[in-house]
């Protein structure tokens, strides 16, 4: 009854007794739940309260079903033929396959818990599996999975334990392989870290055994589904309004910038953001590990580096792809992050005529961000001296944008820093805006203000030559 069919997706019903789970599932990278393990009869739990008792007997009872279910799918279905299928047909055609092998089985589920099974089987097959509901919410910044029975959250600027747990470490594994071969990429024992992406353009880190010791690692920094915007940014207090002002005209008016910021600071949404005033009949190419950018420009390149093959060749780093954009006839070039020695030839890029470039780079300050590029510059082997390489940076870097995640779990733009010159050997800075904590309030919220310092910077004249004069002057002439 359940033998591999040529038809797409059916089952046909028969009289017949059901057949037992095949013992062989290698399809879809998936796993099917192993037997149940038998209960725990300590003291301790024969001791628990009646209703957790019945929970636990309810979830290794669906979890039961799950893998009986699983293991008729597998066998029932071509596998051959979800490839010629839109995703949502497949979904749906798979659910209906799957409430006729219950069916057929005669599973006493409720209807919310074979909606259950059904959502649970159908994620396993095609997406993240136990992580779809995670996906699924837009207001989580960032999921980590330490192994396979612990996955932790970020949302609101925290991190809190989920109840979210897989079967084992195997299906865990399955899904990070899912993941990363989407983009042409793998992780296995022989290549055990791996950076990829989701479809939407969610950062993924995968490492594995044996480098990770209790079971893989997987860590998803989510993109939210609608894009951020400066005016958002200040609607969530990141930045004021007359703050969001002065950016504007930095992204416009065609200035060079670096982001700096922390780990989960807010970098590449606040590229995003600066990216939105970029003018449509700009050339743009962007440079990452692993694509995130959402550029909504319509003349855009998107590069990407590629790790090497099995071989230990075919290796496209980032400097590739920088240097290699200069014959690509960019107006602007964008490095989603700057962590080597490409930040060379990103400041070459932007001395030669590529005006507005911009980049991310981790930093706590804007002085530690000038000297973390001078280091990188350094590590790439070039024997420049150290004043030179400053000059350098001085000539290419206009503005430096710093953003933190202060201790409440908020994210704000705490520096708005010009790069104005050199005194002797030292790079001269001068803040334009800054964040001041004043304190914090009942709820251990942070209360602070963004003061801009009255200074007039040295780009004023490029932002006249834009006609950005006016909006610039409001901006930094804002009251404390």
């Amino acid at each position: 009854m359940f033998g591999k069919r040529t038809a797409p997706l059916s089952v046909v019903p028969s009289s017949a007794p059901p057949p037992k789970p095949a013992e062989t599932k290698p399809a879809l990278h998936a796993v099917p739940s192993p037997a149940p393990e038998s209960k725990d009869k300590s003291p301790a739990k024969a001791e628990a309260k009646p209703a957790a008792a019945k929970k636990a007997g309810l979830e290794e009872r669906l979890e039961e079903i799950k893998g009986k279910v699983f293991a008729d799918l597998i066998e029932t279905v071509d596998l051959g033929e979800l490839s010629k299928m839109s995703m949502q047909a497949v979904r749906e055609e798979l659910s209906d396959i799957i409430s006729e092998i219950m069916s057929m089985r005669n599973f006493s589920l409720s209807a919310a818990e074979q909606e259950s099974v059904i959502t649970e089987i159908c994620n396993d097959v095609l997406g993240l599996g136990p992580l779809e509901p995670l996906i699924a919410r837009d207001d989580i910044a960032d999921i980590m999975v330490n192994g396979a029975n612990k996955v932790y959250i970020e949302t609101g600027g925290k991190i809190e334990l989920t109840d979210i747990k897989f079967r084992d470490n195997t299906q865990l594994m399955n899904i990070c392989q899912r993941i990363v071969q989407a983009v042409g990429r793998r992780v296995d024992e022989s290549s055990p870290i791996c950076d990829a992406r989701l479809l939407d353009g969610s950062r993924v880190n995968v490492i594995a055994p044996p480098l990770a010791i209790d079971g893989p690692t997987l860590t998803i920094r989510k993109f939210k589904k609608e894009k951020l915007t400066l005016d958002k940014l200040v609607s969530f207090g990141a930045i004021t309004p007359r703050g969001a002002k002065l950016l504007q005209v930095i992204g416009a008016a065609r200035i060079n910038l670096i982001i700096s910021g922390g780990t989960g600071s807010g970098k590449t949404t606040l590229l995003n953001c600066m990216t939105n005033y970029i003018d449509k009949d700009e050339r743009v190419i962007t440079c990452e590990d692993a694509a995130e950018l959402q550029l909504q420009q319509p003349h855009v390149v998107r590069l990407e580096t590629r790790p090497p093959n099995l071989e230990g060749i075919g290796q496209v780093t980032m400097r590739d792809l920088v240097k290699n954009c200069l014959r690509m006839r960019p107006e602007r070039i964008i490095v989603g992050e700057v962590r080597g020695p490409e930040a060379f030839d990103l400041l070459q890029a932007m001395n030669t005529g590529h005006d507005g470039s911009m980049g991310t780079i981790h930093a706590n300050n804007p002085r530690e961000a000038v000297s973390r590029i001078e280091n990188m510059i350094a590590m790439g082997g070039f024997t420049l001296p150290a004043k030179t390489v400053r000059e350098q940076i001085v000539g290419a870097v206009h503005v430096v944008i710093q953003a933190a995640r202060l201790r409440d779990g908020s994210r704000k733009i705490t520096h708005v820093t010009e790069i104005v010159g050199m005194e002797g050997e030292v790079v001269t800075l001068q803040d334009l805006l800054v964040y001041e904590i004043l304190g914090e309030d009942k709820n251990g919220k942070i209360q602070g203000r963004h003061k801009p310092t009255g200074i007039r910077p040295s780009f004023w004249d490029k932002a006249k030559y834009y006609g950005l004069e006016s909006t610039l002057a409001e901006a930094l002439n804002e009251g404390a």
